[in-house]
């Protein structure tokens, strides 16, 4: 069966999606920027290999930046162990590659060349890894066959499988069940995730219930960004604090006239609010919506604050210390394709607010059931529940309580998986 997915896979849906991103290219500069960052992306990779000096090559592969603070700390556990390695880290979103690149850890960080068979040969005889892992879904499959024909272990890391998911869908359902079959593990992040990759259809051994390594990583970060002091004690003496993090104009259209309404009845309300994108056109934007009953001030200018009740965030890189200063948080991307990441506030035993659209984050559905988040369907329901977390402080502390012991009950993947790639390296 694999033979017959192969052409297909190659003979058919590549070329439709080469054209199909050329198209959306037109219109999309994200897309532009990653077509553009492979442009002599071998030539590239011909000059970078030259400088690997490891004997054994652990590559790593993120669909963007999300997933890819998911794989820094297994990264990191790797190299404390086997410091002599290479780690080698392939992107195929340009946002994960842009933010990325400095990245201390890795001795090489590029692009995935466009995933044609030819491509994934040459692609593997200039990076000849040891083991491949996969984060998450991100599964490109001309270069899981050659990996696999190569003898190469590969395995997908914290591996989720939701009940609607398209890969149930028929066709579908039969090209991945014979893509995770040739896999050599997929570690899932929980139970029911086991289960759903064995219904697909999946050797039940070669999936493994490892847990979710993002937990880890918002831990580690969250001890360091305690550290950093980045707004002025002055300023936050006696206020309430509303973190609104990555957001969209959606969220912003819900999250304005709420904390709007907020403010009014409470001189003492703050509210940080960072876009998910602060490019010019979108501070300007947010500046101009607030600006009419509400008084702004940019992050990088609050050396000259005055009293303002939102500041607006034009830095990248800094929502994480943020959330420390948070009695409530938002997290954006729930009016819009689906949630960011909300075990970073929640870390800090804060109680979290989202949208409807958080089927995407298994986090966030156990954080409902558990009682450390809140579902806001439009303007008036984000003001009630802002309004009751923000004055009632035992429901605020118990709201809390319940988020910062969901990651605390969940810390330990890393551990895991390192013990099942210790195996592979050993034998390597």
């Amino acid at each position: 069966m694999q033979r017959v997915w192969s052409f297909f896979y190659s003979a058919l849906v590549i070329p439709a999606f080469w054209v199909v991103l050329h198209l959306l290219a037109l219109f999309q500069p994200k897309v532009r920027r990653g077509l553009r960052g492979r442009r002599q992306l071998f030539p590239r990779l011909e000059r970078q290999v030259q400088s690997l000096t490891g004997i054994r090559r652990i590559w790593f592969h993120s669909s963007s930046m999300g997933e890819f603070e998911q794989a820094k700390p297994i990264i990191a556990a790797l190299k404390k162990k086997y410091p002599e390695i290479d780690i080698l880290v392939t992107f195929f979103s340009p946002s994960g590659y842009e933010h990325s690149r400095t990245y201390k850890l890795a001795s090489l960080i590029t692009y995935l060349p466009f995933d044609t068979r030819a491509n994934a040969r040459r692609f593997l005889d200039l990076l000849r890894p040891t083991v491949a892992i996969m984060v998450r879904y991100d599964v490109w499959p001309n270069h899981v066959w050659e990996l696999r024909r190569r003898g190469i272990p590969v395995l997908i890391a914290n591996a989720t499988l939701r009940r609607n998911s398209s890969r149930h869908w028929p066709l579908v359902r039969s090209f991945h069940r014979t893509l995770y079959n040739v896999m050599s593990a997929i570690l899932t992040v929980s139970r029911a995730d086991l289960e759903a990759f064995i219904r697909l259809g999946v050797d039940p051994s070669r999936v493994r219930v490892i847990g979710e390594t993002r937990y880890d990583q918002v831990w580690e970060r969250s001890v360091e960004a305690r550290s950093r002091h980045l707004i002025p004690e002055t300023i936050l003496r006696n206020k309430r604090v509303f973190v609104v993090g990555s957001s969209w104009e959606e969220d912003e259209e819900v999250i304005l006239p709420a904390f709007r309404r907020l403010a009014e009845g409470d001189r003492n309300s703050l509210l940080i609010l960072v876009p998910h994108e602060p490019t010019v056109e979108t501070l300007d934007r947010l500046e101009a919506t607030i600006n009419h009953r509400l008084r702004s001030i940019r992050f990088s200018a609050l050396n000259d604050f005055a009293g303002e009740n939102v500041i607006i965030v034009d830095s990248i890189g800094i929502l994480m210390a943020l959330y420390q200063y948070a009695h409530v948080a938002y997290v954006g991307g729930s009016f819009r394709q689906g949630i960011h990441n909300v075990l970073e506030p929640a870390v800090y035993g804060i109680p979290v607010l989202y949208g409807p659209r958080h089927d995407n984050s298994q986090e966030a559905r156990e954080l409902i059931r558990r009682g450390g988040s809140f579902v806001v369907l439009n303007a008036e329901d984000c003001y009630v529940q802002l309004k009751r977390l923000m004055t009632n402080g035992i429901a605020r502390t118990e709201a809390g309580q319940a988020a910062a012991h969901l990651v605390r009950e969940n810390l330990g993947a890393t551990e895991r998986i390192m013990q099942y790639l210790e195996e592979i390296i050993r034998s390597s």
